[in-house]
């Protein structure tokens, strides 16, 4: 499985609703069950994200479509960046001509 951080905003619906954040948050992690993705940690985070999650996916269309879902309930904005372990980035460098 690829390994995927997620940095994301509140939106103001959002913040709004801040008090439900938590359980969005459950709700999102059987969400991402359902489109093959695994929410593996999730933290509110002070500083210029609200929330950074660590996603695991077989595959970007599979996180892509998760992301997509979320994106349609309207709470928050996100970016998404590959993370790559010390084993995977050691074949990454292998490669290198």
């Amino acid at each position: 499985m690829a390994t995927y951080i997620g940095l994301l905003n509140f939106t103001e619906k959002g913040i709004q609703n801040i008090k439900q954040t938590t359980q969005r948050a459950a709700a999102a992690k059987e969400l991402a069950r359902r489109y093959g993705v695994n929410m593996r940690e999730i933290y509110w985070t002070l500083g210029a994200y609200d929330i950074v999650g660590v996603f695991e996916a077989d595959d970007e269309q599979a996180l892509t479509a998760f992301e997509l879902a979320i994106a349609q309930q309207g709470n928050v904005r996100s970016q998404t960046l590959r993370a790559f372990s010390a084993a995977e980035m050691e074949k990454v460098l292998a490669k290198l001509m």
